[in-house]
């Protein structure tokens, strides 16, 4: 299961977050900095409407949605990169994680300790940037080195590697993420292999107070944190900027869906910032959902954007895409409005397809196979 680490400097609300998205209080959330020391991990639902409308559709028993994984890790300060704070620690655990969720502090309070003595959510981001990028530079620096010799030796891979060197360390040294370099397809595989800390993709919560949260959310840029925040990522890092509230979100966990709904919604808000935020994680891991539904259950398959058919046939059992023989596919939208299945296949919506089928978010898929 592919992982999001949950990262930010001290008292921005990562805990609070992380026991918001994963529906515990797993995580301690303290007015004082290093409350999270060893990191939390929780299992996290995606939010997603079609499942409810598809059980309905085939009065499945059951109902189950996709997951991914959320890490809080330790909050960092400056200097991490040479061992400040829990910098160590920090830095480690980033590394185990597939995509990183940067909580940024959009909120004055008096009464909450800022670790650097004021509110600025941009150096508090580019602090954070910039110990993933000094951390990256001393990785690679010794990498350098090693491969130095090999390349001297005519090792072809060393000489692939001392090449992207070259380019990366520039590029870093002008404080700019490895994710921001331009490469070739050939480069590419050669960068994962690095496991740079700065070339994984990012998404910023920004977290507002609880009375600024209605209408921030209807209007981002109305708030001067949050527009800053949003021009930065997009700027920087073409990365999403979600609105949230820690603390409302924290409060919401005690309720009952209905009655969360209800809360929202006298607060003027539709939907919660911790389900936005799940979806567009979910969305910047790579992953997409495909559909099966029945009497038995009505369930979310996880698979990689780009998948064909018999590699999401075998998420589900690795039989499935060892005999592949064809996917009956039918998109949710197109089944929803027939009505049924085989409403659908009269229709024409229903498609029979082969191997080469790039599955599509949304797909409702029934698989034919043969062991």
């Amino acid at each position: 299961m592919l992982k999001a680490g949950i990262v930010g400097l001290p008292n921005v609300g990562k805990s609070t977050l992380f026991n918001a998205v994963t529906r515990t209080r797993n995580a301690e959330a303290a007015n004082y900095p290093f409350c999270t020391i060893d990191p939390n991990v929780g299992v996290v639902t995606v939010p997603d409407d079609r499942l409810e409308t598809l059980g309905n559709l085939n009065k499945s028993q059951k109902i189950i949605p996709a997951a991914i994984e959320f890490v809080d890790i330790a909050g960092l300060v400056e200097g991490a990169s040479e061992g400040a704070g829990l910098g160590n620690k920090f830095l480690a655990n980033i590394r185990e994680v597939d995509a990183i969720v940067q909580v940024v502090r959009c909120f004055e309070n008096d009464d909450i300790i800022h670790e650097l003595g004021n509110v600025d959510p941009l150096r508090d981001i580019e602090i954070i940037n910039s110990e993933l990028i000094l951390a990256d530079i001393a990785a690679l620096e010794k990498r350098k080195e090693s491969r130095t010799k090999k390349a001297r030796g005519g090792d072809k891979e060393a000489v692939k590697e001392l090449a992207l060197i070259e380019k990366l360390l520039p590029h870093l040294d002008s404080g700019k993420p490895a994710l921001t370099l331009d490469i070739t397809e050939d480069e590419r595989p050669v960068l994962r292999d690095f496991f740079l800390l700065s070339s994984k993709r990012s998404i910023f919560a920004c977290n507002v107070s609880e009375d600024e949260l209605a209408e921030t959310q209807l209007d981002p840029d109305s708030h001067a944190m949050v527009a800053r925040v949003r021009e930065y990522a997009a700027t920087s890092q073409n990365a999403e900027a979600i609105v949230i509230s820690a603390r409302i979100e924290e409060e919401l966990v005690e309720l009952e869906p209905d009655e969360a709904t209800e809360f929202l919604a006298d607060m003027g808000i539709t939907d919660s910032g911790v389900s936005t935020l799940i979806r567009a994680v979910y969305q910047l891991l790579g992953l997409r959902t495909y559909l099966t539904s029945g009497e038995k259950e009505t369930r979310a398959w996880t698979i990689r954007q780009g998948d064909k058919a018999p590699a999401a046939a075998g998420v589900i059992h690795g039989d499935f895409e060892r005999g592949f023989i064809a996917a009956e596919v039918v998109a949710f939208e197109d089944l929803v409005r027939s009505g049924s299945k085989s409403d659908a296949r009269d229709a024409g919506k229903l498609r029979i397809e082969g191997k080469d089928y790039v599955v599509k978010d949304g797909d409702v898929i029934e698989f034919r196979f043969n062991v």
